[in-house]
């Protein structure tokens, strides 16, 4: 393990939040103090051990079992334990239907999720319906009261028909007082269109706040507001609202009580077209190589990414010293990017470069320095060359590739 110090944003901004339920837990006590008359104070209620129960009630553990018997400081992210959310009987249900790219909550989805959190309030339950495979470890934490995971060929590729008939057995079942889908080119969007097609109804689109019973939506080219009583059917834009970060949900399993008829489909999906990275723009982009004032040989660092199949990007130092076009910055003074994976290569990271980079999923730090903030701020972060490094991670691109051909043939 390495023996870096690695912060907790999240953590942090609790501590500095004196409304958040969970500030008190975060402060640190001063257990003993010399006083004025050169006698050790001692602080008893420090002294006791504390922890986070279950229903986010502070416990007192004068044992130390909770600690493990060890004096050690414990990680704030591991002293804080999120209050459980559970509804028994809800009342009602918002059905939520995740893009799930890949099989993994985006942000996107998160902020969908976090909006259906708001309308359910305590009564009610949010229900995911999730198509295909699943890689998401994170549903509890997301805020997913109820879940439904429809798999199986049918719902394999390109398959809206399909998952349409599925939505109106969600819907014959659970009755959701709203429908949230992301409006997004992943997907969500023709989704969402097509149900309300289905059910008859209209639904209101490129909704960025819910509140009182309104909902409003971009219009004209994003230049104009349209706001209205909230429909049953929301197709949310990104940022609708925050994720869930204060409760534990449970996520609790449920099936379909009637059986999906099949679909037949009137599509053929022949599956997925190969784009040139370098044609994506990097606002779009799901995987991107980025470069800075650390990477000496850009051949390699070019050839790198055709080999990873990433979209190139660069920090303001590298585009002011020639090695990279100005449309290729990333950060506040260029292009905000929310791609899966960023793999940063030789950045130290600067605040508007963190701030471009700030929506992004994973990120992956390839610096000689182990305390600049682009360390602290990566997912995961390997300290070394970084020509070795990407030569090495080519190396490994193509004996994989090579051992795939092999299997295929």
């Amino acid at each position: 393990m390495s023996d870096l110090i690695r912060r907790d944003p999240r953590a942090e901004w609790i501590a500095r939040n004196r409304l958040h339920p969970l500030h008190a837990a975060l402060q640190t006590q001063q257990t003993q103090w010399l006083g004025p008359n050169g006698l050790v104070r001692k602080n008893p209620h420090a002294a006791a051990a504390g922890f986070i129960g279950p229903a986010g009630l502070k416990r007192i553990d004068r044992s130390g079992t909770q600690q493990g018997g060890s004096n050690k400081r414990q990680s704030a992210s591991a002293e804080v334990q999120l209050p459980l959310h559970v509804v028994e009987q809800p009342a009602f249900v918002i059905a939520v239907v995740p893009d799930m790219v890949g099989g993994r909550l985006s942000s996107h989805d998160k902020d969908l999720l976090g909006l259906a959190h708001q309308l359910a309030g305590n009564d009610g339950a949010v229900l995911a319906v999730v198509f295909g495979e699943i890689r998401e470890s994170t549903f509890e934490t997301a805020g997913v009261d109820r879940l439904v995971h429809l798999d199986g060929d049918e719902y394999a590729g390109y398959s809206p028909e399909q998952r349409v008939l599925a939505l109106r057995a969600v819907e014959s079942q659970f009755a959701p007082r709203h429908w949230l889908l992301p409006d997004s080119r992943n997907g969500g969007g023709e989704l969402g269109r097509r149900l309300a097609a289905s059910l008859g109804e209209r639904p209101a689109t490129r909704v960025w706040q819910v509140r009182d019973g309104q909902s409003t939506g971009r219009a004209g080219a994003g230049r104009e507001d349209i706001a209205q009583v909230a429909p049953r059917l929301i197709l949310a834009a990104a940022e609708c609202a925050e994720p869930v970060s204060e409760s534990r949900h449970e996520a609790r399993r449920v099936e379909l009580s009637a059986q999906v008829a099949r679909n037949l489909p009137r599509i053929e999906d022949l599956g997925s077209v190969a784009v040139d990275p370098a044609q994506i723009p990097m606002a779009e982009a799901e995987f991107i190589l980025s470069g800075g004032n650390g990477v000496k040989d850009w051949a390699l660092f070019h050839r790198a990414a055709a080999t990873l199949g990433a979209t190139e990007g660069a920090s303001r130092v590298a585009v002011d010293d020639g090695h990279m076009p100005r449309g290729r910055q990333v950060g506040a003074t260029g292009t905000w990017v929310t791609a899966r994976v960023y793999m940063a290569v030789g950045i130290s990271g600067a605040i508007q470069h963190l701030q471009g980079i700030g929506a992004c999923d994973k990120v992956v730090a390839i610096n000689l320095d182990p305390g600049c903030d682009m360390i602290k701020r990566a997912d995961m972060a390997v300290i070394g060359d970084s020509a070795a490094i990407l030569q090495a991670l080519m190396e490994r691109v193509e004996a994989h590739r090579q051992g795939a051909r092999r299997d295929a043939a």
